[in-house]
């Protein structure tokens, strides 16, 4: 009788040590695993209420201190909310804001473009325009 518990209960234990093998583990992603950061835009004042755009998408730059031109990566269609230099501000269909880079090299299809404006850009990964309509 003391053999036949022995069984019963080899048979599970044999059946988590295989699961625990073969799943996959699970982890919490961090802040670091983000894909896109949420960030401040840099020389912001408290007096300037259009600086506090918190949920705004900026792509990564590693080398390049100003993004340029190169292959398309996305499309990004939205309306315009700001423009700020040569950064404009472009909150899309779903509610997130991103900052496209333009330049003179950047083809302003249907002429410029100015706050409210609905646009289509083709972006870089760095989030250089390389077209804005």
């Amino acid at each position: 009788m003391h053999t036949a518990y022995k069984g019963i209960l080899s048979a599970p234990l044999w059946g988590l040590i295989i699961l625990s093998m073969i799943a996959p583990s699970v982890t919490v992603a961090g802040p670091q695993d983000r894909k896109h950061a949420v960030t401040q835009p840099s020389g912001s004042t408290a007096s300037e209420p259009d600086d506090s755009v918190t949920n705004a998408y900026t792509f990564s730059r590693p080398s390049q201190s100003t993004p340029r031109p190169g292959p398309a990566w996305k499309t990004i269609g939205g309306t315009v909310t700001r423009i700020k230099g040569d950064t404009y501000t472009v909150e899309d269909y779903e509610g997130n804001q991103v900052h496209l880079h333009v330049s003179r090299e950047t083809k302003h299809l249907r002429g410029q473009k100015k706050v409210g404006d609905r646009v289509r850009a083709e972006i870089t990964r760095d989030g250089f325009a390389n077209s804005i309509q």
